[in-house]
Parts: C-alpha cells; sequence; structure tokens
C-alpha cells in the first residue's frame, strides 16, 4: 500500500506492506487525517537523524471506515470511526504516527484496537470528525488550568492547539478570552471562533488588556492574608513552543497566574526560576488528553459547539502530503491540513 513515511529523508510517498490486525482489532481505511505540528518535528528530528532510521508512517489525527473486523466484533464494515491514536503492537500499545511497527492513518490502510473506537455521528463529515484529537488537546488543556468564574484567558499562538483551547473554552462559556499571535490569518480565525480580544504582539502587549478586563496586581504572598489561598485572576496557555516564550509569560503576568505549557518545544529553553518564584506563578505541563476529553471533544464537534470547518484551511491527497508539510512550515496561511489517503 501507498504511505507518507518519514524515513530521514523528509516526507515520502512509499509503497510499504500493508497491515494485518491482531486480535481485538480492525482494519481501517482512512478518510481524512490531520497533519499536525508534531508530524513536522519528528520529521526534522528524523532528517537530522539521516537515512537508517526506522520508517514511520506518520498521522496520528484521523476518522477511519471499518474495513475488516474480526470473530465477534460488535462493529460492521463501513462504520466511521475516531480513535486516540494507540493500539497494541508486538509487545505493547504504540502510538499511531510515531511507530516504526504499526502504520498511521497518512496510508491506504490502519490498524485499530476495537475497544477505543468511537463511532462518528452521521450527519458529521470525515474531515470534522478527524479533528477530534487535536481538539481533545486543548479540552484537556482548559482542565489543567482550573479556570473559575471571573478568570482572564489568555492564549498565546492561535496555531492548531491554541484554538483548540480556546474553541474548548468558549464552548463552555469561560471568558474573556485574549487570543494573541503574529499572524494576521490565525488572528482572524480567532475571532471566528469567540476570542473578545485579539492582539498582534508586534503591535501592542497582550498584558497590556488585563486591566481593561478588571485584573488588578494581588499583593506578594506575605502580604495577603491568610484565607487567601490563590487568588490569580489570570490563566495563561502557553501554545507556541517555541524557546523563550515561557520566560516571556514568567515576565508578563500578574503575581499568582496560572501557567499551562501546551505547546511542544522540542529544543532546550532557559527560565528564571526565581522570576516566577517571587510571583508565586502555577506553572503546569500537558500532554494530550485522558479518553473521556477524547469522547467530549467528539461530541463538542458533532453538536456544533465547535465550528469544525472554520479550522480547515487545506486540503490534499496522498501524492501531494510533501508539499503540503511545506506549506504548514509557513504558518501565515494555513492553519489545518487536512489528507484524504
Amino acid at each position: 500500500m501507498r504511505a507518507a513515511v518519514a524515513a530521514g529523508r523528509g516526507v515520502e510517498i512509499l509503497d510499504v506492506p500493508a497491515p494485518v490486525p491482531g486480535a481485538g482489532q480492525v482494519l481501517a481505511v482512512p478518510r481524512a487525517a490531520g497533519i499536525c505540528g508534531s508530524d513536522l518535528h519528528l520529521v526534522d528530528a528524523y532528517d537530522a537523524a539521516g537515512p537508517g532510521v526506522p520508517p514511520i508512517v506518520l498521522g496520528h489525527e484521523f476518522c477511519a471506515e471499518v474495513a475488516e473486523v474480526g470473530p465477534g466484533s460488535v462493529l460492521r464494515p463501513g462504520t466511521r470511526v475516531v480513535s486516540v491514536p494507540y493500539a497494541m503492537g508486538p509487545a505493547a500499545p504504540e502510538l499511531l504516527g510515531l511507530s516504526p511497527t504499526l502504520p498511521g492513518a497518512f496510508a491506504e490502510r490502519m490498524v485499530l484496537d476495537e475497544r477505543a473506537l468511537l463511532p462518528v455521528p452521521d450527519h458529521m463529515g470525515d474531515e470534522v470528525a478527524a479533528l477530534t484529537e487535536p481538539l481533545a488537546v486543548g479540552v484537556h488543556a482548559v482542565r489543567a488550568g482550573r479556570p473559575d468564574a471571573g478568570t482572564v484567558h489568555l492564549v498565546v499562538g492561535c496555531g492548531p492547539i491554541g484554538l483548540a483551547v480556546l474553541a474548548t473554552l468558549k464552548a463552555e462559556g469561560r471568558g474573556p478570552v485574549v487570543a494573541c499571535d503574529f499572524s494576521p490569518a490565525r488572528r482572524a480565525l480567532a475571532e471566528r471562533l469567540g476570542a473578545d480580544v485579539v492582539v498582534d504582539p508586534a503591535a501592542s502587549s497582550p498584558y497590556a488588556t488585563f486591566a481593561d478586563l478588571g485584573v488588578t496586581e494581588e499583593p506578594p504572598s506575605p502580604l495577603l492574608d491568610d484565607a487567601v489561598a490563590r487568588p490569580g485572576q489570570v490563566v495563561a496557555f502557553e501554545c507556541v513552543g517555541v524557546p523563550g516564550v515561557l520566560q516571556q509569560l514568567i515576565d508578563g503576568l500578574p503575581r499568582h497566574s496560572r501557567v499551562v505549557v501546551v505547546g511542544a518545544c522540542v529544543r532546550p529553553d532557559t527560565v528564571v526560576p526565581a522570576s516566577a518564584i517571587a510571583k508565586e506563578l502555577d506553572l503546569s505541563f500537558v500532554f494530550a488528553y485522558r479518553p473521556a476529553e477524547f469522547a467530549q471533544a467528539l461530541s463538542m464537534l458533532a453538536n456544533g459547539q465547535v465550528p469544525g470547518e472554520a479550522l480547515i484551511t487545506g486540503r490534499v491527497g496522498l501524492d501531494a502530503v510533501p508539499e503540503a508539510f511545506a506549506w504548514l512550515r509557513q504558518p501565515e496561511e494555513h492553519v489545518k491540513v487536512m489528507v484524504t489517503p
């Protein structure tokens, strides 16, 4: 079968062996699959390693159609499904799209664990269903931020994950939300998804908006009443993943803010812990989502709480995947490019 493969030479379209489902698995045909920023990071890492690395069939954000099922399956061929991108490999569960033994969704076939599958509602398009995975990352990040009534939310970076955080906040009635990005196209999407304030950081500081939104600087901890445990009025979501951004947040946020790091920075970064200590900032890092959050993301897309179509800015067939990777390295135009294998 044909597939988009990372093997140390960029993204290549190659013929690879078709997968064979094991016990408790189904053979599925990917119908739509999104290109993630982590796919770009993986290809970069493989290119740095050079030829000789085990080839990986990419793609972990997908909607697929069940083609073959095993004995006793409750699913029927033709059922459209989404799934957390894990399936049982030879020895342990493996992350689809990052596994050298199980293909991801940029291929003509893939195997999925039946117990992890969620049926896609009939009224829901393939591409919108494939957004379940990145939206679930936003759902998980919002949970980690523990937003309260009256909290001001700052989303730094309006790529797919930042927009997923923003969409989750607005779908749950949270606000106000300040969205910040250099890209005019991405700022426009943030407005479409309901951001209350949209900031171009090249023109003004997102922190300057806090006073207008009612945020006041709390005293340092030694001057707070003992009954006040955590008075912070701002939750910031770092969705860029570039060195230096975290320190900018530490410097710019008011005391006692909460910071949720969602952006996957793959290079060494430097922060000054004393700066965060003096402000008593609450700093947390999040990875992916829980299964219930994945199911919640599917429901939010299916019932229209999140306008999934707004996030899709490009579509390609399998042969054009290498070209689409090049598009996404210039984020001014595209947010989410969908592949139809």
